[in-house]
């Protein structure tokens, strides 16, 4: 059942899978509640923050940086009002008045919980403050904005359109975050499931997502849900680290010497590979343990509105320049393939570990390049597997056209624009398998392998839909100009992390604190 400020969405079914159902604030004046947000994502110390807020005040305001033991910067009581809240909120923002502007002081890099307290409700919201520094994190905040659902539409389902039954293509940063995203249930499950066969599968976290209130949404995106577990390992091990936001890449902000992306970087603008690809050119190394590079967005010029037509872009995205066509990076009229960044590309890998996709393989990925100076201290050989017992080849992985000689894996993708090494790789699928309507997935079934089939290859056809079928993930080590991408492409990387699974460790913290190559 729906908790708290939960609500269906028109022509919800009831189904945890199928039904649209989300978090916004309530209609009416006397309810307790209190909701906020900011201005932007980042800041640099000395800048104004400024909150907007409504509610049943005064509230009690806090401020905490995140990490293994939250440590609060700021507290104070500010008066908020009720505050009505547009209907179209998640496209528009919330339009909710200014309450506090605060000239933030010199805080240490990192990500601060903004929580917003009132008897009876309390409410978190996020922001980063930016930091540079020899190991960055970026954190990929054009997937958090995606996948928020907080009003009732983001970039999967919604409640826009002309019928108001459909995604939106405009998401804006002026709303709440979703709750899952800036913390994570303690309970909730993780999005790996493998259901018994010849049964319909099951999404458990679906499941608990529709029983407790929380987003549906909340183990696909957001700080909780994959860069907060992998930043508490890191400051478990003592690895020091900054952080920037995809939005500051954007603009032109870049690492340090190293950096690293974790989780779910799904979504990504123009500008922001243009500066990464500049950055690892002149010697960046960029470490990836994460997955699905797939999308192309584009930002307002404040940076509040993201922009992604998706699979509507042919024929809905009016941009007059084929090459900023929001559609997959690898949509023949973008003409810039998404393997020229990353050397993977999620549109020949994506989903392994769920559904009827790749659920019930090895749950980590085979070696075949045990010699790797990222796999040194690992103790793995030919043909062992990686993470099986954590499950890190999970949910969306990114993958590459390859052909097999003695034994070993070699790229044959043309979109290359230097030299790859495939380290290890298994299967992954973008179809889910069924052998009649019992054990029929009504989620993914057939629907995305026909996707690809038409944007990738151009038509839907036994033979184009068996190719866009037969995926992988990798991972890979792309050599491009004076630098390097260390891509391990998978979305539950960090899930050895979180099980403490030793060989996985080790690579982690290898890629991280050693010398490459």
């Amino acid at each position: 059942m729906l908790q708290g400020f939960f609500v269906p969405g028109p022509q919800d079914d009831g189904d945890p899978v199928t039904g649209i159902f989300y978090e916004t604030a309530s209609p009416d004046p006397k309810a307790a509640q209190v909701w906020g947000y900011t201005d932007k994502i980042s800041y640099d110390p000395g800048e104004t923050l400024r909150l907007h807020a409504m509610g049943q005040g005064p509230a009690r305001l806090t401020i905490l940086r995140d990490g293994i033991t939250p440590e609060t910067v700021h507290e104070q009581d500010i008066a908020v009002d009720f505050a009505p809240t547009p209907e179209q909120a998640s496209v528009t923002g919330c339009a909710w008045p200014e309450v506090l502007r605060l000239v933030l002081p010199d805080w240490r890099s990192g990500v601060y919980v903004l929580r917003l307290t009132v008897p009876g409700h309390q409410s978190d919201h996020m922001f980063v403050v930016r930091g540079v520094s020899d190991l960055t994190m970026i954190l990929s905040t054009g997937t958090w904005c995606a996948y928020n659902d907080w009003g009732g539409s983001n970039h999967y389902q919604g409640i826009t359109g002309p019928h108001g039954v459909e995604f939106a293509p405009h998401v804006s940063i002026h709303r709440p975050w979703a709750r899952g995203f800036v913390s994570w249930p303690h309970d909730a499950p993780r999005i790996p499931h493998a259901s018994p066969l010849l049964t319909r599968p099951r999404y458990p976290h679906m499941d608990y997502a529709r029983a407790k209130g929380v987003s549906k949404k909340y183990a696909s995106s957001g700080w909780a849900a994959f860069e907060r577990p992998f930043a508490l390992w890191c400051e478990a091990q003592g690895i020091a680290l900054s952080f920037i936001t995809q939005h500051d890449l954007h603009r032109g902000v870049t690492p340090g010497k190293r950096a690293v992306i974790v989780g779910h970087d799904e979504y990504w603008t123009w500008e922001m590979r243009d500066h990464l690809d500049a950055w690892v050119d002149a010697g960046g190394e960029l470490a990836r343990f994460a997955g699905n590079f797939f999308w192309q967005t584009r930002l307002s010029d404040d940076l509040s509105v993201q922009t992604c037509y998706k699979y509507d872009a042919p024929r809905a995205d009016p941009t007059s320049d084929p090459s900023r066509l929001t559609s997959y990076w690898d949509h023949p009229g973008v003409g810039r393939p998404a393997v020229a960044s990353m050397g993977l590309t999620g549109s020949m890998g994506v989903y392994a570990g769920w559904s009827r996709c790749a659920a019930h393989g090895s749950g980590g990925f085979a070696i075949y390049r045990p010699d790797h100076w990222s796999l040194t201290e690992s103790g793995l050989g030919y043909g062992d597997v990686l993470g099986a017992a954590s499950r890190i080849f999970a949910y969306e992985v990114d993958g590459i056209e390859m052909t097999m000689t003695q034994g070993l894996p070699f790229p044959v993708d043309p979109g290359l624009v230097g030299d790859l090494q495939i380290i290890a790789w298994s299967p992954a699928t973008t179809l889910a398998h069924s052998t009649g309507p019992h054990d029929a997935d009504k989620f993914i079934g057939h629907l995305d392998a026909e996707e690809v089939a038409q944007v990738v290859y151009g038509a839907v056809t036994p033979e184009t839909v068996g190719r866009a079928s037969r995926g992988n993930g990798c991972i890979a080590e792309y050599r491009r100009g004076s630098g390097a991408v260390f891509n391990a492409g998978s979305c539950e990387w960090v899930a050895g992390l979180i099980a403490r699974e030793a060989p996985v460790e080790r690579v982690t913290r290898r890629v991280l604190t050693g010398v490459w190559g």
